[in-house]
């Protein structure tokens, strides 16, 4: 028998330390879960967001007025019902019978307290989101809540679906589940209806779920042990650690997700600073090399800002240097560093990349990295919170909205940015018609491609392990996977 791998012998010593381990959620046990991530995450949620543990623990244990259900789709949590008037101006929702875990009943009053401050915050960092044309939450008895608009946002709902939209009192949310320390791991168990109590022995112990956050590493030779049901939280820096510990491909679930996989310039100089300098980094990175780096067989790459028309009144905006063959952009881009080197005196400098630590983030690096190297340039890796030149976004869409796109790398997110879009951004906020909000956002849309601010790489990838004895797991283009929607097959 050939001797483990370095990783799984490392690994497999550390779950040996923990008194945990040893339990592996049998056919009459809790089903447990591995997120990657750390314990503080899920201490404090709010704070880390939007880390995968964060997310998890706040759709679990503090629920908004509604949420993803396993395919993505928006279902009831806090509010069993609702309704939309006014062509969209005003959503009415009527709460369910809820309470806080001190017992005290869930109002409208509470909810639109919390709401409002939710919202308030959200709107801080994305001013011109789906929430900007929302005007308050306002009781109207003591079960309905309304949501009121200056215009209508037809993306709301996915937005009240997000986990930072979930709500809290000071000693916790209202479920589905409560949460009490499990050793250095949670026990979540469900929380019940308050008009049909039950006490704790009631619970199904399969109905209970551990959940602990560790290393990408750990939970990977966790499942692979047998361990845990399930993995959560996988992106693609951690993905060849799945493939280098053997586990069955019939195991691994990719997400069918949209959003932002791509550098943003979010460096300043001479360099930077030209545009064709930022158009030349973007077309020579071979982006057909990436799924065979990471092992993917099928994975929506190519440098589009905009993966779908969504909003847009025409196809998205695509790189003017697109239908070019490879030799054709090497050359192009050669050229364009060649007429800076000639404006400016001594070599290029060595551009910083911020990426996140993992075996996934070193492979892509180096394709990046090569593809500079074919124009002149030269970069150096550097961690997610040093000072760089060019950052990895690897964010999922929250809502399908060009506006997410644009809003994420604007100049208030550091972002080198078209000040130009960034009007056509706001016009398309007070505009008074839909046709006309519309045209400025494809404005701002072909203004931002046109900036070479973002270089896009694919679609973000989000990965999970799943046993094949847990049913009620389904791949989500939002990522998102409720711990109550899961079920255990028996032996």
């Amino acid at each position: 028998m050939s001797p483990a791998p370095p990783l799984r012998r490392i690994c497999l010593a550390a779950l040996a330390a923990g008194a945990l381990a040893s339990c592996s959620g049998g056919e009459k046990g809790p089903i447990v879960v591995s997120v990657i991530g750390d314990r503080d995450q899920m201490a404090t949620p709010y704070k880390y967001l939007p880390a995968p543990a964060a997310k998890l623990m706040l759709e679990s244990t503090a629920q908004g007025l509604v949420a993803f259900d396993a395919a993505g789709d928006i279902m009831p949590a806090l509010a069993q019902r609702w309704i939309v008037q006014e062509d969209g101006r005003s959503y009415i929702f009527r709460l369910r019978r809820a309470t806080w875990p001190n017992g005290a009943r869930v109002t409208a009053k509470d909810v639109a307290r919390m709401m409002n401050a939710r919202m308030e915050l959200i709107r801080a960092t994305d001013p011109d989101g789906p929430l900007d044309a929302v005007s308050a939450a306002v009781p109207m008895t003591g079960e309905v809540v309304e949501i009121r608009l200056l215009a209508a946002r037809p993306h709301l709902l996915q937005m009240l679906a997000q986990p930072q939209m979930g709500l809290s009192a000071r000693n916790g949310g209202t479920g589905p589940y409560s949460q009490q320390r499990w050793g250095r791991a949670l026990m979540l168990e469900p929380v019940s209806d308050p008009a049909d109590p039950i006490d704790e022995a009631g619970i199904p112990p399969e109905e209970r779920r551990i959940v602990r956050a560790e290393k990408a590493a750990q939970a990977v030779i966790r499942f692979g042990a047998g361990q845990a049901a399930l993995v959560l939280g996988g992106r693609y820096a951690d993905l060849p650690l799945v493939q280098r510990a053997g586990i069955d491909t019939s195991a691994i679930r990719i997400d069918p997700v949209m959003g932002l996989f791509g550098l943003a310039v979010t460096g300043e100089g001479p360099l930077l600073d030209d545009d064709g300098v930022r158009a030349a980094i973007s077309m020579v990175i071979d982006r057909d090399q990436l799924p065979g780096l990471l092992g993917l067989g099928r994975w929506s790459i190519g440098p589009d800002f905009v993966p779908q028309q969504l909003e847009l009144p025409r196809a998205p905006t695509r790189p003017d240097w697109a239908g070019l063959s490879m030799d054709d952009r090497v050359a192009r881009g050669r050229a364009a560093v060649d007429r800076w080197r000639a404006g400016h005196d001594g070599p290029p400098p060595a551009i910083r990349i911020a990426m996140p630590p993992g075996p996934g983030s070193t492979l892509v690096h180096g394709l990046i990295d090569a593809g500079l190297r074919r124009i002149g340039l030269s970069s150096v890796r550097v961690g997610p919170d040093d000072k760089a030149d060019l950052t990895l976004i690897d964010e999922v869409a929250p809502y399908d909205s060009v506006l997410w796109y644009l809003g994420r790398v604007t100049c208030a997110r550091g972002v080198h940015c078209s000040r130009q879009a960034q009007a056509k951004l706001q016009e398309a906020s007070l505009a008074t018609t839909s046709e006309d909000r519309q045209a400025r956002i494809a404005e701002a849309e072909a203004l931002t491609v046109a900036h070479h601010g973002y270089i896009g790489l694919g679609a973000p990838v989000r990965w999970s392990l799943v046993s094949r004895r847990l049913t009620g797991f389904a791949p989500s283009p939002r990522a998102r996977h409720p711990l109550n929607q899961l079920l255990r097959e028996p032996n």
